[in-house]
């Protein structure tokens, strides 16, 4: 039997979107997701099916979901993986641009934990089932260096070390027009978008503090090089930071890059990724203390795009 889950709207909810609502009480269901059961009949108000995502609901309403998710499990898998390095306490590895770091709404396989499953004998367990190792995240279409944690302690510290700002992390991306500035910072709190959930805004729902220091590195065309070192951790920080500035990453539409690019008096799509690349990655080792580094250079396909916007 589909199990039922009800729902009571609170006066400070009355008025907005079914959809919106539930999205923010269903923890793992996106608003497509929730989208889709409404046009399948599976919410009701009352004894009504609800007809639209955006049909507006009153406090006091009872709406009904009948909804079965299927449990995710976090599984090896044989997929290539970038070990830069790797001892009895931790990885780093090079993420490509694509993958997502562990499973969620969406996603069931393919991931990061997939693959690194698939290569170790364990991960700690600090971070829960779906995250097993996972210490801190990048962005799907955002390329580049992670640590991984084998075990409890190990991740216990990394954790430590991130939280108290003791890790380094160096970004590249290539922004659309010229900043103007050689250097600076952006202190701006990060929160949800409150109209489209899969965003964060400068400002936004629960926003927290977020800090982004910067340096141009070079002005090729009608783009900046940046380097971009955010001293805090916060869900797409510099993508959001530097949109602020009015100046996006290239690629990335969803913080207001244009899809199309004009090349030699020609329109082209712009990256089918986000021009980000995580570089540089330094922190302690959590058990011995001894300083690491690593890099990692800037995949081919951005390396191929940057020389190509330096001729223009």
């Amino acid at each position: 039997m589909t199990p039922t889950r009800e729902f009571v709207v609170p006066a400070e909810s009355a008025g907005g979107r079914v959809d919106i609502f539930l999205a923010r009480q269903m923890p793992g269901w996106s608003r497509s997701q929730i989208q889709r059961l409404i046009r399948d009949g599976l919410v009701t108000v009352g004894a009504a099916a609800v007809r639209k995502p955006g049909e507006e609901i009153a406090a006091g309403a009872r709406i009904s979901v009948r909804a079965e998710r299927e449990e995710l499990r976090a599984v090896a898998e044989n997929l290539p993986l970038a070990v830069v390095y790797e001892d009895a306490d931790l990885l780093v590895v090079n993420k490509p641009a694509g993958m997502v770091v562990h499973a969620g709404a969406g996603v069931k396989s393919g991931t990061l934990v997939n693959a690194l499953l698939g290569h170790v004998q364990s991960l700690s367990s600090e971070g829960g089932e779906l995250r097993p190792g996972i210490v801190h995240r990048l962005d799907k279409m955002t390329s580049g260096l992670v640590v991984v944690a084998k075990n409890d302690a190990a991740h216990r510290r990394l954790s430590e070390q991130f939280k108290s700002r003791e890790v380094h992390k160096t970004y590249l991306a290539l922004v659309h027009g010229r900043v103007t500035a050689e250097r600076g910072e952006i202190s701006k709190p990060v929160g949800r978008d409150p109209r489209r959930r899969t965003r964060m805004m400068a400002g936004g729902i629960a926003a927290r503090e977020a800090l982004t220091k910067y340096r141009v590195l070079r002005r090729p065309g009608p783009f900046t090089l940046v380097e971009a070192m955010p001293l805090t951790g916060r869900t797409h920080q510099i993508r959001v930071h530097l949109a602020s500035l009015g100046h996006p990453v290239v690629g990335d539409a969803t913080y207001g890059a244009p899809a199309r690019l004009r090349f030699e008096e020609r329109e082209e799509p712009t990256l089918a990724r986000t021009f980000l690349h995580a570089v540089k990655l330094e922190f302690k080792h959590p058990v011995t203390a001894a300083p690491l580094s690593f890099e990692a250079p800037l995949p081919a396909e951005l390396s191929a795009f940057l020389a190509r916007v330096e001729r223009l």
